[in-house]
């Protein structure tokens, strides 16, 4: 495997039925009622260091992916002009298998054939290994946790 399959990116977009504003605010300033939205995918989130709304935060997240318990120590970055997240992973699970590993979350308006907007999902990554396989299986969780918390959000209007 030649150096350069050793890290990627993966994308996906997830359309959102409630507004890109609400669900950013959740992710943003509420992460703590996170398990409750979306509790098939994540069983807790804690601070470890800083504030549940601050830059730079560190937060401990327990989850469940394809069956299995992992956790996961990430420091969040926040632009609230563009309701983008991004979650530079540390330490745990994910960090085994990954030297980098970070997750984007961008939450945009609605246009044209969509109800309220989209999630646009991203992981940039780099291997460990070349052994170890892209993070599909993290993509997905991702974007599991994402239609959960959105259809719990609708479901609480």
């Amino acid at each position: 495997m030649a150096a350069t399959e050793m890290s990627g990116k993966l994308e996906v977009e997830v359309e959102l039925h409630c507004s890109p504003e609400k669900i950013y605010d959740v992710f943003r300033k509420s992460g703590h009622e996170l398990p409750s939205h979306a509790p098939t995918h994540v069983q807790g989130v804690q601070v470890h260091e800083g504030e549940w709304d601050a830059h730079g935060t560190v937060k401990f997240w327990i989850y469940t992916c394809e069956g299995k318990m992992e956790v996961l120590k990430e420091r969040v970055e926040y632009d609230d002009d563009k309701r983008i997240m991004k979650l530079n992973g540390l330490e745990g699970d994910v960090m085994k298998l990954y030297k980098v590993y970070t997750s984007i979350y961008e939450f945009v308006a609605g246009g044209e054939g969509k109800k309220q907007g989209v999630a646009k999902l991203s992981i940039e990554y780099e291997k460990r290994d070349p052994s170890v396989p892209d993070p599909t299986k993290y993509m997905n969780l991702v974007s599991l946790f994402v239609k959960e918390a959105d259809a719990s959000l609708v479901k609480a209007d």
